[in-house]
């Protein structure tokens, strides 16, 4: 029952409906729970949390030491960003990905999910429908709704290594279908789709004059024979109605620094940086300096990273698979797991029968201390995301809990 208020005999809830259908962040809390429970002094390991356990290189925090001493960034500044980091933004874009913009086509945002909430807030009006891909990341429904727009699940599974097709996306198209959501490398699965694959799925959303939403924050996360394709450079065909969502948080080993960006079409960013001046104005300078030396320097600091996630990748796949009732498909990119647990759910742990991914995952964390992300979370019940963005030790240690408390299975 919603709260309510009176008003000269008249109740109403004290909470808007739009803000009461949002729900909070699976992924966020569920490592608060972890980081609450390790204050307390138990031994909790966390696998819940998306971040690189890498602290963020040392030159990258040295343009935000000297940024602190300027001036010039005491005060406010454009509302889209700095004008040397949205030319920045543009030159590694095209660098990384082959995707040619100018500076006017890149808003510089608070983090990554500020440009998930405006590129959707910005697109869509009440009724308006997104296809989404599911397992999905946490926040792209809320935002969706948040926006009035519709959601439509296509659900994949670990038989096709999550990964959609044509077919799957043609049979979720109405007539309401505005926009199609794309994200490779994905979380929470770590699927990547083939270049051939990337061609397809854009001519089909061509065809059909969609949108295209592509979130591209783990693009340089990608392992053995995966490789990135941006949609928007594979595609040329899609013309102005593409939408790229990116940052530094990822790459970098940034993600408490907040910065993120969208690029589209001159309209679409003129709109969303409207948006953004009356909701937050400018992303901090500091931030965004330490964002200019981010993108301006060489991808060293990620190659190191990505070969210590490809190491942990080998190994979490590996023992998972040797658990019995687990079902994990080798993640292509990204810093995630995502095996299928639903052989388990049922059964009996001593004298508890957990009946969701939901309920196993809060036994685990009782009974193993171990943290980790229900399916639930991501669309599709009966799975875990685990994150291999921690230490070997930890990760070795962790599984090997859930290892052995799933083990007693009966």
């Amino acid at each position: 029952m919603p709260q309510v208020c009176n008003h000269g005999g008249m109740s109403r809830p004290r909470i808007s409906q739009r803000i009461s259908a949002i729900s909070e962040s699976a992924t966020l809390a569920v490592d608060a729970k972890a980081k609450a429970m390790k204050a307390a002094g138990r031994p909790v390991i966390g696998f819940g949390a998306g971040e690189p356990d890498f602290p963020t290189p040392g030159y990258i925090v040295d343009a935000a030491v000297e940024a602190c001493r300027d001036p010039r960034f005491h005060k406010y500044t454009p509302a889209g960003g700095l004008p040397e980091l949205r030319q920045a933004i543009a030159d590694k874009t095209l660098r990384d990905s082959g995707y040619r913009v100018d500076a006017a086509q890149v808003l510089v945002t608070n983090g990554g999910k500020q440009a998930v909430y405006e590129a959707f807030a910005t697109l869509l009006d009440p009724g308006d429908e997104v296809v989404v891909i599911a397992p999905y990341w946490t926040t792209y429904p809320e935002a969706i709704k948040l926006a009035g727009g519709v959601q439509v699940e296509v659900v994949t599974d670990e038989t096709t290594g999550y990964l959609a097709s044509v077919e799957q996306l043609e049979a979720a198209r109405t007539e309401r279908t505005k926009v199609l959501l794309f994200v490779s490398p994905s979380n929470p699965t770590g699927a990547v789709y083939t270049p051939e694959q990337v061609t397809e799925i854009g001519r089909w959303a061509a065809e059909h004059d969609l949108w295209v939403v592509t979130d591209e924050i783990y693009e340089h996360l990608t392992y053995g024979d995966a490789t990135f394709a941006s949609i928007a450079t594979a595609v040329p065909e899609l013309g102005d109605k593409v939408v790229v969502l990116n940052g530094v948080a990822k790459t970098y080993a940034m993600t408490g620094w907040r910065v993120g960006w969208l690029i589209g079409p001159k309209d679409v960013v003129k709109a969303a940086t409207n948006l953004q001046s009356h909701a937050t104005s400018n992303v901090s300078n500091v931030a965004q300096a330490a964002a200019l030396a981010a993108v301006s320097g060489d991808l060293s600091a990620v190659a190191a990273m990505r070969e210590a996630f490809d190491r942990r990748r080998q190994t979490m796949v590996r023992l998972l698979n040797e658990i019995p009732g687990v079902v994990c498909p080798e993640p292509k990119g990204a810093f995630y797991a995502y095996p299928s647990v639903k052989e388990l759910l049922g059964k009996d742990f001593g004298g508890r029968r957990p009946q969701t991914s939901g309920e196993l995952a809060e036994l685990i964390l009782e009974e193993a201390e171990v943290a980790l992300v229900p399916g639930e979370a991501f669309g599709t019940p009966g799975y875990f995301r685990l994150s291999y963005a921690l230490g070997d030790g930890d990760l070795v240690e962790g599984v090997g809990r859930v290892a052995k408390l799933l083990g007693q299975a009966r």
